[in-house]
């Protein structure tokens, strides 16, 4: 590690709540934000300043991202989860002064602070919480006359439940590339790292 990458690793703290986020952002060398959440998620609501790097695409080359991510680094989110995947995968790819926002946008909105809006949509997580209950009501309703559907809901509430044990979603991960959730725009790395420079 280079003593300039060191310095840099000092300048950020071991935790990033929104008010640290806050105050570092109004310092000498403010960090880069970095929103993993989906492009259509990044349109309706961000960090002023902040530049998109979905989670699925960075996790196609963290190494990459991480030679190319200047220091610091804040790593942003809805709630945190996605931010603190990215996070493990940079770390393990060799970023030293990369931290998730503790709490996402979640914790950011609570403390009144200023984003940018635009084209409002159901985030990742509701369109999840939305479509599994969707599915679960089905298969247990149309087990009233078809008792096989019943394990439509099994199948559903199993998937939940590894969700939660590995903080993975992989109905979410399929939800954001649907139709709904993309934006104009595609999710070409080089063109988001060029963002980063």
């Amino acid at each position: 590690m280079s003593d300039h990458t060191r310095t840099q690793a000092r300048t950020l703290p071991d935790r990033v709540d929104p008010l640290t986020l806050a105050d570092l952002r109004a310092g000498d060398q403010p960090p880069v934000l970095v929103d993993v959440r989906t492009p259509a998620e990044f349109e309706a609501e961000h960090i002023d300043g902040a530049v998109n790097i979905p989670l699925d695409t960075l996790q196609q080359d963290p190494a990459r991202v991480a030679a190319e991510l200047p220091a610091p680094a804040v790593l942003v989110c809805r709630s945190g989860a996605r931010a603190g995947q990215a996070h493990e995968a940079l770390e393990g790819a060799g970023a030293t002064a990369v931290r998730p926002l503790e709490g996402g946008m979640l914790a950011w909105n609570q403390t009144s602070q200023e984003v940018v809006r635009g084209r409002q949509r159901w985030d990742i997580e509701r369109q999840v919480r939305f479509t599994a209950g969707l599915l679960v009501l089905i298969g247990a309703v149309t087990s009233l006359v078809w008792p096989p559907a019943l394990a439509l809901s099994i199948f559903v509430g199993a998937g939940l439940v590894v969700a939660a044990a590995t903080n993975t979603c992989a109905m979410g991960m399929l939800l954001a590339r649907m139709p709904w959730n993309g934006t104009a725009e595609r999710c070409d790395l080089d063109v988001l790292l060029g963002r980063l420079r």
